[in-house]
């Protein structure tokens, strides 16, 4: 990880932001719209809630089959990857209401998920949307060495068949939240003194982690085997409870990021880079299935990521109307709008992108 961040760009190519930024806010302005999310966020959060904490209590009350316990955690994993898209998403950036302690209850249900609300903040506000695809400072570009998401990777032969073993490893995501990810990332970024909004002192972040990791661990292993589940059952459940959430997150992520299109650009010898933040931001992000309302809805816009990377303060269910304010305007500025029409096509592109960055280097 670079210790030393990248500047962009000062002036703005054709004004975009500036433009961007007045048609954007006249839009709200003219029909005495919120930016923040109304009756249909709240509602979409109930029906989430309700499908990944209601077969959980079924699990505890029913004597099921072992067949009927899985499908009941895959179906709390679809829960808990929209709860973490829709609820835990806008609460974090501050769009899911006006009330900023609504705000920190819909961001700590990020707790719930397995993870950190500091760690989640700092990786996710601070390091990807301000130095987005940036090698070095966007995290969501690391995998370690099992998986090479840019050219600037080193490369290794296994990297030959990453387009096929990365599904399998990107289930894995919430799951090492849950056990290690968060002590690792809070280490270090206490350590970097990287912080989003108020600091807080490392005791009081420290302590907030350890407790609500007890308290995890006590409500999805302790309680169900307390009450009568067998162990094995628990942690198996437990498992592909988090395995299912993994997989939908890290697809839905990459699909935005790590596919042909996007670019992933490097300062210069003096530290800048090339464009502004908010051009930057489109040279970086593809949307995809914008018309698709199934997408749409239990994605929590990530779709439209182009348009929540520009404006992250605005609540997701307002992006479907902003897109073509956005499109309209890179378009007048000659800026790209990068875009997959439906997820399948956004799916092969991101896997045939995979398999082009597992090429020996020499060879592609």
């Amino acid at each position: 990880m670079n210790t030393t961040a990248p500047t962009f760009a000062k002036q703005d190519k054709l004004k975009f932001f500036r433009t961007l930024n007045s048609r954007v806010n006249n839009y709200f302005k003219e029909n005495n719209i919120s930016k923040a999310g109304n009756w249909k966020l709240h509602l979409k959060a109930v029906i989430l809630f309700t499908v990944f904490l209601v077969p959980y209590f079924l699990i505890l009350t029913l004597d099921m089959p072992f067949w009927a316990h899985l499908l009941l955690t895959i179906v709390m994993g679809i829960g808990m990857a929209g709860l973490g898209m829709n609820v835990m998403h806008d609460g974090n950036h501050g769009s899911y209401s006006n009330k900023t302690w609504v705000n920190k209850i819909m961001g700590g249900t990020i707790y719930v998920l397995a993870g950190n609300v500091y760690n989640w903040q700092v990786q996710h506000n601070v390091l990807h949307h301000t130095y987005t695809n940036i090698p070095g400072h966007d995290e969501d570009l690391e995998a370690g060495r099992i998986i090479r998401f840019t050219k600037s990777a080193p490369w290794y032969r296994f990297h030959r068949f990453q387009h096929y073993y990365s599904v399998f490893l990107y289930g894995l995501l919430t799951f090492n939240w849950a056990i290690t990810t968060d002590f690792k990332q809070m280490k270090n970024y206490i350590k970097r003194k990287l912080s989003y909004g108020e600091p807080k002192s490392p005791k009081i972040l420290w302590t907030t982690l350890i407790i609500t990791k007890i308290i995890y661990v006590a409500i999805w292993i302790v309680m169900p085997i307390l009450i009568g589940i067998v162990w094995w059952k628990v942690l198996v459940g437990f498992f592909v409870m988090h395995y299912t959430a993994g997989l939908i997150l890290s697809i839905v992520f990459q699909l935005a990021h790590v596919v042909d299109e996007v670019e992933n650009p490097t300062p210069n010898e003096l530290g800048e880079m090339e464009n502004t933040w908010a051009i930057h931001q489109l040279f970086t992000t593809t949307n995809f299935a914008p018309k698709n309302k199934i997408v749409n809805w239990y994605t929590g816009g990530l779709n439209h990521q182009i348009e929540h990377h520009i404006f992250p303060n605005i609540s997701h269910i307002h992006y479907g109307k902003i897109a073509k304010i956005v499109r309209e305007t890179a378009q007048e500025c000659n800026l790209p709008y990068y875009e997959y029409k439906t997820m399948r096509s956004a799916v092969i592109a991101h896997f045939r992108h995979l398999k082009e960055l597992g090429t020996k280097p020499e060879m592609a």
